[in-house]
């Protein structure tokens, strides 16, 4: 479904886009992105002609996930292309209301794994806090639909003290993510206070932030947020683009001021359909990732959410993606391929063969080249 033509891997400012050039004033306060977001059928035709599937699907959007397009991420958006890969991530389409018997509301058993609301304990060493039900704009694939946004099946309802209290008690958790929604749509002062609650524990040594906002908002990363996530390292961050159009000149600075500020970021994508389900596109997003200073981390099997059929690659697709950039590219642009194992099983790394023949003696492999190698293996292991 790629009918964009030839990939542009450069970097470009797409402001003032579809607003008029006074709005140019205010683009760089995040509060007045936020302000005039696009939340309405009106809204969107007042810049693009919809098809009828999107169309429906707006009008639909209202009983299962919000629509919420900040200004930045919109002007990304091809108005003369119904198969625009940012289109296709924002703007509802009808196909979100067909019912799949395999998909889930709670595709990554977040909710049997709470043990106090807010927070998910699935691993033995990290947990999952839950501080917002708000993003800045709405990913039409959410994992946590469900409860984003205010018109879910469910409301986040994160009880803070008991939360704070569990960690307190449980010593064998060393690193927090914190997540949501999105938690640097908290205020500085508030995201401050849960950081410096974090920092009081003794045995939590790693904070992280799942955020897609320097994609979709890259305006909130100011100097001042910046100077603040200084003060709790080890900090990481862990954005989330999925095609190279949405790395931006404001995007590619906001992510430099973060990495100026010795936060080092890993990049999530979300393999998906008539979006970013090629080599060619892969290729050039995590080269872009690499030139903004955020790593390719993972590369997520789209979650078997309710509504995301259209969305969804088989799981070849995205070993042929690996294939593809295995021995092309650079080892740091390549990202481990994982599926969340359906029902809370956690993440689950996806590989192609590499491995043509195994026995006591010896390992037969393949390369990117498709020539094969023998590793002997130690004569210790074949003794025992």
């Amino acid at each position: 479904m790629q009918t964009e033509g030839p990939i542009d891997t450069n970097f470009h400012s797409h402001s003032p886009g579809y607003w008029p050039i006074e709005a140019m004033d205010q683009w760089g306060d995040y509060k007045w992105q936020l302000k005039n977001a696009v939340k309405s059928l009106e809204g969107i035709e007042r810049h693009i002609q919809l098809t009828e599937e999107e169309r429906a699907g707006i009008l639909l959007s209202g009983t299962r996930l919000a629509m919420s397009i900040t200004p930045h991420f919109f002007n990304l958006i091809d108005k003369n292309n119904p198969n625009c890969p940012i289109r296709r991530q924002v703007i509802p389409r009808v196909e979100e209301t067909w019912d799949d018997p395999q998909e889930m509301a709670d595709p990554c058993g977040e909710d049997s794994h709470m043990p106090v609301p807010g927070l998910v304990h699935r691993y033995p060493d990290r947990v999952l806090f839950l501080v917002t039900d708000r993003c800045g704009s709405y990913c039409r694939y959410c994992t946590r639909s469900r409860v984003v946004s205010g018109v879910g099946e469910q409301h986040l309802e994160t009880q803070w003290e008991a939360a704070f209290e569990y960690l307190e008690k449980t010593p064998q958790v060393r690193d927090v993510l914190l997540s949501g929604g999105d938690p640097l749509l908290l205020s500085d002062a508030r995201l401050e206070r849960i950081l410096s609650r974090l920092r009081e524990i003794p045995h939590i040594q790693f904070i992280r932030i799942g955020s897609r906002l320097p994609i979709f908002l890259p305006q909130r990363i100011t100097p001042e947020l910046c100077e603040m996530l200084k003060k709790f390292h080890p900090l990481f961050i862990s954005i989330h683009a999925n095609h190279p159009k949405e790395l931006t000149c404001e995007v590619r600075a906001a992510l430099g001021r973060l990495a100026d500020a010795g936060i080092p970021m890993g990049n999530q994508s979300v393999l998906l359909k008539g979006v970013n389900d090629s080599v060619e596109i892969q290729k050039a997003l995590v080269h872009k990732l690499l030139m903004c200073r955020a790593r390719p981390y993972y590369l997520y099997q789209c979650d078997l959410i309710k509504g995301s059929s259209h969305l969804r690659t088989s799981i070849s697709k995205g070993l042929e993606i690996i294939e593809g950039l295995r021995g092309h590219t650079s080892g740091y642009a390549i990202p481990q391929y994982v599926i969340d194992g359906p029902g809370g099983g956690g993440k689950i790394p996806l590989n192609p063969e590499y491995i043509v023949e195994r026995d006591e003696t010896k390992v037969v492999l393949r390369n990117y080249e498709g020539k094969q190698f023998t590793y002997p293996e130690p004569q210790s292991c074949i003794a025992k």
